[in-house]
This record gives structure tokens, sequence and C-alpha cells, in this order.
């Protein structure tokens, strides 16, 4: 017979161990098992293998709530941080239901049967289960490719070309001239940990700036509160002044663009060579948090090039060459290797398809419920977490109302949840209120948003505290039933 569980989680990252802790907390009586394609966990952390990979949020925020992140460091590598990750699943039980190697097909929502039907390859061979409720924390992205732009001339090129999503563990990069292109978060990351772990000289070729501000590793107040107070009042004091520093940072951005585009320039220019041209390299055409802010450790990136161990070139690629690449200017930048830091291909639901009743349900004529759950797709929710914080306080976010619907389903009888989607009642917006590539190259493909609450994504924890951690389940948004499944014959 066909397995059945009370919940199907879909993904062993940040979000699928965070929607298990909250299952187990706060109804300890439901099934459950998380679904992982890969053969570890981690998700983003066990996939990323290229140097100085990081986090780009603090520690203290990425950490999760339930489970404190005690070290001084706030930003962290991504083996610290995949440590963490095992520890947490070791402390709680949770790694007991991980199938790995466990990769979703399909899921198709039943109304007669009232449950989902999960389709799997696991070890080459297909397989079903069914669920009562179906969770998505497989991210936003696509594991099995990263996004990189046709570059005439690719072909001609005589050395090594790598996507950062695809690092080869035994590159040797040792005394190799490097072109990194792109100028977001992994290029960031990249180009200080390659030209201080051996590179011959690294170039970061940019099409446009990004803003990246500086910030130190090991936050002094960290330092001092964990001197003076216990473990736990000193965990609560350095969680919450990132959440606020945080949010007072991209409140400000937004509200006084100027303002904090010349602290970053500013920032910029002090650890910059003197007579640097910090407008043309580190100054966007766009407003700060238009797109990410990026964050260099330290001023690492600022001291790579202040020391003459890399350089920032600002223009467009004509072509590749068998050499190195030669730049619309004229310019031809000489390359062992070229590294395409270019984004990421965006994708929902690790790519599985979703049906209704056998009929595949086209995402972009679904409207998003807080962010978290999706007209026509009932008794589902799924993680996106923040673009202008760290991903984990959103994640604990809808993993704490997802359990309080089903305690709450349970407690009233009712057996389905489904959003009622407002028609014209509401203006739709995009889902993401972003506008990187990744983003703008998939509207047509994501979720709708809405133009008000519940249905507008804010991007604020501080808002979405009183939405959804303190919001009531019973929303007139959402539509509680109860329905008999047909006795079998």
């Amino acid at each position: 017979m066909t397995e059945h569980l009370d919940v199907i989680i879909v993904g062993a990252g940040i979000s699928g161990i965070s929607a298990a802790w909250h299952l187990q907390d706060r109804c300890p009586g439901k099934s459950y098992a998380i679904l992982e394609r890969r053969e570890n966990l981690g998700g983003t952390w066990d996939l990323f293998k290229y140097p100085g990979i990081r986090s780009d949020s603090d520690m203290f925020t990425l950490g999760f709530r339930f489970k404190p992140w005690t070290s001084e460091k706030a930003i962290a590598d991504g083996p610290s941080i995949m440590a963490y990750l095992e520890e947490t699943v070791a402390e709680y039980g949770i790694d007991k239901n991980i199938r790995y190697s466990h990769r979703v097909l399909s899921a198709d929502w039943s109304d007669a049967d009232n449950r989902w039907t999960v389709r799997v390859e696991r070890n080459g061979e297909e397989a079903e289960l069914t669920a009562s409720f179906l969770f998505a924390a497989s991210g936003y992205y696509n594991y099995d490719e990263g996004y990189t732009p046709e570059f005439v001339g690719r072909d001609d090129f005589a050395g090594t070309i790598i996507h950062p999503q695809h690092w080869p563990e035994d590159l040797d990069y040792q005394g190799k001239k490097i072109v990194v292109i792109g100028s977001g978060a992994t290029a960031v990351t990249l180009i200080p940990a390659l030209a201080n772990s051996g590179a011959g000289h690294v170039t970061m070729l940019q099409r446009s700036p990004t803003y990246i501000g500086a910030l130190p590793d090991v936050d002094p107040f960290t330092v001092r509160t964990n001197k003076t107070l216990p473990e736990k009042p000193a965990y609560v004091l350095n969680r919450w002044k990132s959440i606020l520093f945080q949010s007072a940072q991209y409140q400000l951005s937004r509200r006084f663009p100027k303002f904090m585009r010349n602290q970053l320039m500013t920032m910029a220019k002090r650890r910059l060579p003197e007579g640097y041209d910090v407008q043309k390299h580190f100054g966007p055409r766009y407003n700060p948090w238009d797109e990410r802010l990026c964050l260099a450790p330290n001023g690492d990136l600022f001291k790579t090039i202040r020391h003459g161990k890399a350089d920032v070139v600002t223009d467009t690629i004509e072509r590749f060459t068998e050499t190195g690449i030669k730049l619309t200017s004229g310019q031809v930048i000489e390359a062992d290797i070229i590294v395409t830091a270019t984004g990421l291909n965006l994708q929902l639901f690790g790519g599985a398809e979703i049906k209704r009743n056998g009929e595949p349900i086209n995402l972009n004529d679904t409207m998003a419920y807080k962010g978290m759950m999706l007209t026509h797709m009932p008794n589902m929710a799924f993680t996106i977490g923040y673009t202008n914080a760290s991903w984990t306080l959103k994640a604990d976010l809808v993993s704490e109302f997802f359990c309080r619907v089903l305690n709450y389903m349970d407690d009233n009888g009712f057996d389905r949840v489904e959003p009622q989607h407002p028609g014209n009642s509401v203006d739709e917006r995009p889902l993401m209120d972003f506008t990187p590539g990744y983003v703008l190259r998939a509207l047509d493909y994501l979720p709708k948003a809405g133009h008000v609450a519940p249905w507008r994504l804010k991007q604020n924890y501080l808002l979405d505290l009183r939405l959804i951690r303190r919001g009531k389940v019973d929303d007139e948004a959402l539509a509680f039933t109860r329905h008999k499944v047909p006795a079998a014959v």
C-alpha cells in the first residue's frame, strides 16, 4: 500500500529543518518525512563549494530561534554553517525523518481523496507517497544549473570556464589569472578568497556596479554581551540587535536613498587606494536595496584591491577569445580561468510539477497569501525567505503559522484549508519586491502578490511578527472546510 503521512516536507535545508522542528514541537502527534533530493542535508550550504563560501547574513538571525548560534563570529563560513545544521538535526532527532536521494517529480492534490499524491524518484525508480499536507521548503532557485548568458566566442576560450554553482573541488588555480564575471554576493565572496589563497591575479568584470557594505565578522557588541551576560540573555540581545540593525538599515535606505548611497560610497572610498574611481566601480545607477546590498566582512574585497591582488573592470563583453575576454571598449583581459558568477535560475518547488485533480497548476495564475500559501493549492505552504534580511527569520515564522493552522484545523474538525483568490478587489503585484536579473527573468513564471495585506509581501520582519506570528488563523481569506473521503470499495 502507498505510505501516507500527515505532512511531507520537500527539502532538508534551513527551511525544511525549521518546518520539522516546529512540527515536532507544536504538532507532536503529526507524522512527517523530509524528502531531500541530494545525498546530504543543508541545501545551499551543501551545494555550493566555491572558495570562501560564507553567510551574507549574520548568524544570530541566520541561525534558528530555537537553536542559538553561540560563536562570537557573526559571519560564518560554509563548513561552520553545515556543522551547525548537522548538530541541529541530530540534537532534535530530525535526522531520523530525512529521506535522502528522494527527488520529487510531481505533487497532485485530489479533491475527492482530500490528499496530496507525491511522486518521487529514488535510486532510479519511481514511487508514490500520499500526505494530508505539503510543505515546500526547497528554496527558489534551480539546483541543477545556474544562469549563464550566451557569450560570443565561448568555445574559442582555451582555458577553464566555471559557474560557482558547480565548482570543481580539485580545481588548481594557484598562480593563475582569473576573471570573475559578475558583481553580486558570490563574486564579492570569491574574489578575496581566490586572491588571498594563491591565485596569480583576480579581476572582477562587471557590467554595472553593486553596493557593497563592510562589517566586522566578529561583532564587538557580541563580544561584550557574551562576557557580561549569561548565555541565553546574551543570545536574545545579540539576535535582536541584529534584527533591529537590519531593519533600520533597510528602512533608512528606502526612505533616504541619497544619504545611504553617500554613506556606502564614502565607506568604499576610505578603503580603496587614493584616486580610485569609486563612482565608476562602486556607484550603481539604482538606489540601495533595489537590489540586494552585498557584504564584505572586514572590508576584505576593498583590502584585496588596495593591496593590488585584484582589480575591478566595469565594461561590457564583446566576445571571449582564446586567451581571455575582449571588451566593448577594446580592452582585452587575459585569463586562465573564467568564473561566470552571473546569477541563478529561479525555480519553485524544486522543479516538481504541481497539479490539482491531475491538471497542472500555472503558478502565475495563483496569488500568495502572507507569502506562504497559494490560491488553488489546498493544504500547502511554502517558504521564501527575506531578500533584505536573514532567510531564517521568515522560515521560522512560516513554520510557526503552518503549525498554528494545523492545530486550529484539528481543534475545529476541519481537514482542508485553501486561500481564496481576492479577485479584482486586490491589485496584482510581483511576488518579490526586488529587481535583480534572476527575479525579472522569472516574473511570467512566479505567483502574484497583492497590493494590500494579507496578499502583500512587505519584506519586514517586525511587521510580519504581527501579521504572521500574532495574526489570527481564522482569517477571512482562508477557507476552512470539512470533506468526507469516500470509503474504499
